[in-house]
């Protein structure tokens, strides 16, 4: 199902008739031990201790921009500073104290008070390429049709947009960005984890057929503490956050595997404990965990999970299912469900098949392990987070901005189609799971 912009914002109008990444670090107070998901990780040592020696690929310099630093150092942690292919020639942040670290972190020439004043001047010079987003995620989807429009090349921290009030911007993105000739990506980290590296590369050589069934699933308990805010936000935009607004990091071990979308979803929201629901929010959302039910435009069947406030041992993980084989790490634990490594022998992994050993003969023959990446970017104080995929996002946009023949990963397209998903299934939550169709954005 494809529609027009006025036939995209009309249904998606009618809609929501029906109802009432890090920020900037000016936000509400987190809690003294607030843990943020992802940022934690120390399994993916496998990278930091590669032998093997990155290849050149080109003798280029593409000249970046970061916007955001914010609680989470966003804007520091995915490794520009440290690319051979890049100069950080600017840096943005709201909040002066911040603005100061992240010059220094990412050893940009000059520093602006925000995003905004950056892109208009770098771009009235001429002397910036492309631009990274790591503000809140209210103002992704504004920002970047900003640089795009002002001719700058844009990756942005996830989601693409936010929420059912921007739904009506997805066809300006798309016009700024076929406009402008420029890449559009998103910093969708589980594009590049390990598993869904696997999986993408199996898939793509056919080894699992056609997908039948597949699985994702975004754990992120901050806090025991029924009074708890959580994680702070410029804002306060993360405060009360329905959680599927928040779902590319388990809709993306479908997308991201397949590059194909979700075509209809239900999904029920659990009713929360915590205060941040059950007292009322800006959004009106009672639910602290969300888990819906998608049709894939391959036919297949998915279950894609949000849950904030479920107490658990924390987890971005997936699996999928095919008529040839499946990708199952096995379900023991955090450390196997979310960081499985094809070169550490202490992981094991269900590869299975009907058919008489040819997929487990097949697959043997291939490498899945992660390509390697510039010394400075695997040994960099960032290099395990998301299960070490930060460096492989930002190698994956210089390489596509540098080369002709290479796309990235999480482009335009998959990244509306992994973000849209999620607002529909916090739609159907908030009408008892009714089926809803989610439009396709081309």
């Amino acid at each position: 199902m494809s529609i027009s912009r006025k036939e995209f914002i009309g249904a998606s109008g009618a809609l929501l008739a029906t109802f009432s990444g890090c920020a900037s670090s000016k936000s509400s107070e987190p809690e003294k031990k607030v843990r943020i998901q992802g940022f934690d990780e120390e399994v993916a040592q496998y990278l930091t201790n590669d032998n093997r020696i990155w290849q050149p690929f080109s003798d280029k310099k593409v000249r970046v921009g970061i916007a955001g630093e914010g609680i989470c150092d966003f804007g520091s942690a995915f490794g520009y500073q440290d690319h051979p292919n890049v100069e950080v020639v600017a840096c943005a942040e709201l909040d002066s104290n911040k603005l100061k670290v992240l010059q220094q972190r990412v050893r940009a020439k000059r520093a602006y008070k925000s995003c905004e004043d950056m892109i208009k001047a770098e771009a009235k010079a001429g002397t910036m390429d492309a631009v990274y987003i790591a503000t809140d995620a209210v103002s992704h989807i504004r920002l970047a049709i900003m640089a795009l429009e002002h001719g700058m090349h844009v990756t942005s921290a996830v989601p693409a947009f936010f929420g059912k009030d921007q739904l009506q911007e997805i066809p300006k993105l798309i016009e700024a960005a076929k406009r402008s000739g420029k890449i559009y990506m998103m910093n969708e980290t589980t594009a590049f984890r390990p598993q869904c590296y696997a999986m993408r590369k199996l898939y793509k050589a056919g080894y699992l057929g056609e997908i039948t069934y597949s699985e994702g699933e975004y754990f992120h308990p901050s806090s025991n503490n029924l009074a708890s805010k959580g994680i702070g936000s410029y804002g306060g935009w993360r405060t009360g956050m329905p959680p599927q607004y928040y779902p590319t990091h388990s809709n993306g071990y479908y997308t991201c595997v397949t590059h194909k979308r979700f075509t209809e979803v239900t999904c029920r929201g659990v009713a929360s404990l915590k205060h941040v629901y059950t007292k009322g929010n800006r959004y009106n959302n009672p639910y602290g965990s969300e888990y819906a039910m998608m049709k894939c435009e391959d036919g297949s069947s998915a279950r894609m999970l949000v849950a904030w406030d479920t107490p658990s041992y924390g987890a971005e993980a997936g699996r999928i299912w095919g008529q040839k084989g499946c990708f199952v790490p096995e379900s023991t634990g955090y450390k196997d469900l979310a960081h499985w490594s094809p070169n550490d022998k202490s992981y094991s992994t269900v590869l299975s098949s009907g058919y008489n050993g040819w997929f487990m003969d097949e697959v043997k023959k291939m490498d899945l392990t992660m390509p390697p990446l510039p010394k400075a970017m695997q040994k960099a104080r960032y290099a395990n987070h998301h299960g070490g995929s930060h460096g492989y996002l930002t190698d994956d946009f210089i390489r596509a901005i540098l080369l002709k023949d290479h796309k990235v990963c999480c482009d335009l397209i998959c990244a509306l189609n992994t973000t849209i998903a999620g607002v529909y299934a916090h739609m159907s939550a908030m009408k008892d799971g009714e089926i809803l169709k989610i439009p396709s954005v081309v």
